[in-house]
């Protein structure tokens, strides 16, 4: 009986040794049956990992992985396709290049060859150092208990010049975006420093010792600008001075709205940095023959608009032209 009980567990051993035997089989030829691949994962940061998957698919890959692809993020090959040859899954931010193709591709059921290329073209970004003129200001003084000394120059104004380096960015070559990186004064500016006496049918505005001269003009514009700021002081300085239209070589403003949100008026808008508050009132002695007399109001901003330059609104662009830039005294009432 014990005999048979012996021989019953040593059968029982086996057939437990065979099936043990057979399960590691089925393991190890379904190990050579399937292919292990070593996939390279390529970030948007550059950034680089490699897994060992028997996925074969990039979005289970990924998912196997816990890799989640945000909605700004691309990947190739795509989510749905199979893994390539080269065995790597990259990562990708969508640039704001990709986003206009996209729109561009919503908005417009043709689209040319010409303009998605020009919307994927790269952004190339440059150093640029330039040369720069500090305009000088104009400084006067009371000359009222010495009248033979009136409207002498004393010192000369001569302009500073300044050593300027710009980030900026290219894309068609065309400028896109500038942004200033250091400034270096090369030549100190040296102020022109004069003495005025008041004139006969002029308009002159005056606190403590300066006095300053304005023609008050005879346009109803000039006159209603002169008497806006009687009693204000301004502050004399000479500005680099250019002019612009509303086409879209000078500035894009088809329509014509200045930043203000009023119309420009040529020989009335200027465009300022914003050192000058909207509303500013500016008289340009030399540009006095012009329709408004030589008074402006500032309405109006733009990109490459410091405070040291004024941008004139003309009504045409050969007008704008033909006006150029230079560097002109100007008297700032600041309401």
């Amino acid at each position: 009986m014990k005999n048979n009980e012996n021989a019953s567990l040593s059968v029982i051993r086996i057939l437990i040794i065979t099936i043990i035997m057979i399960i590691a089989l089925g393991i190890t030829v379904f190990g050579f049956n399937t292919d292990i691949n070593n996939v390279k994962i390529i970030f948007a940061n550059n950034y680089e990992i490699e897994v060992l998957t028997t996925k074969t698919k990039v979005a289970d890959i990924l998912e196997e992985s816990h890799i989640v692809i945000l909605p700004e993020e691309n990947v190739v090959p795509n989510l749905e396709s199979e893994i390539s040859e080269n065995k790597t899954i990259t990562i990708t931010t969508v640039s704001e290049n990709g986003k206009e193709v996209v729109k561009l591709a919503e908005e417009k059921t043709q689209v040319t060859l010409e303009q998605l290329l020009g919307n994927y073209s790269p952004i190339i970004e440059k150093i640029v150092v330039e040369e720069e003129i500090i305009p000088y200001e104009t400084i006067t003084k009371n000359v009222s208990e010495n009248e033979e000394t009136t409207n002498k120059v004393l010192q000369d104004g001569k302009d500073g010049l300044k050593e300027v380096t710009y980030k900026i960015k290219y894309q068609n070559d065309i400028e896109i975006e500038r942004t200033v990186i250091s400034e270096k004064i090369i030549k100190e500016v040296e102020d022109k420093i004069v003495q005025i006496q008041e004139r006969e049918n002029s308009t002159t505005t005056s606190r403590g010792k300066v006095e300053r001269t304005v023609k008050v003009g005879t346009s109803a514009t000039a006159k209603a600008l002169s008497a806006k700021v009687q009693g204000i002081e301004p502050t004399v300085k000479t500005i680099n001075t250019s002019a612009y239209c509303s086409c879209a070589s000078c500035c894009g403003k088809t329509n014509g709205i200045t930043a203000s949100g009023a119309k420009a008026t040529a020989w009335y808008t200027v465009a300022a940095g914003k050192g000058y508050p909207l509303g500013t009132i500016i008289y340009i002695p030399s540009l006095s023959n012009k329709p408004n007399g030589g008074w402006f109001v500032v309405q109006d901003r733009g990109g490459a608009i410091s405070n040291n330059k004024l941008d004139i609104f003309c009504s045409t662009h050969s007008q704008a032209l033909q006006f150029g830039r230079k560097n002109l005294e100007c008297y700032i009432y600041v309401l």
